[in-house]
């Protein structure tokens, strides 16, 4: 197994996780598939998103896989005029991953995190571990606490 910059970065903080392995299909990178590769629930399965705000500074979101972001909460909730998704030519530059493996762990450049309140119904969920075929399975509370991610509702 390959140690992603996420993986290193747990590892270095000794933060518990544990690592799920899935197998990829280029032509579906959705939390749907991760959710029926990893067997478990959607709603535990958190995708990654990236945003730029007004002034051009970096946000990371993670939201329940099945839902959509809505981008008038997170501009509310971070306390911008208003947030867009970065393009994705530009996520590799920023985070260091590619679409499908973006985490929101290990990332160099400075920002904001952010999560979908309904993380902490759970006593694990899972995120990509930083490239496609690979999700970490970790509290929430302790990601939210590491990261100091905001959280809120951020979801249509």
């Amino acid at each position: 197994m390959k140690k992603t910059n996420a993986v290193r970065e747990l590892d270095q903080h000794k933060i518990k996780y544990s690592l799920r392995e899935y197998k990829v299909d280029e032509n579906d990178l959705s939390a749907i598939h991760v959710a029926l590769e990893t067997g478990l629930e959607l709603e535990r399965v958190f995708k990654t998103l990236t945003l730029l705000n007004e002034k051009k500074e970096f946000l990371v979101v993670c939201i329940p896989g099945g839902d959509n972001i809505d981008l008038k909460k997170l501009a509310k909730l971070a306390g911008c005029k208003k947030v867009e998704m970065l393009p994705l030519k530009d996520l590799t530059a920023y985070t260091g991953y590619v679409r499908g493996g973006c985490s929101p762990l290990g990332i160099k450049k400075k920002h904001l995190s952010f999560i979908h309140k309904s993380a902490l119904n759970y006593e694990t969920i899972i995120f990509s571990g930083g490239m496609r075929g690979l999700q970490i399975e970790m509290s929430p509370k302790d990601l939210i606490d590491y990261l100091q991610m905001t959280v809120g509702d951020l979801i249509v």
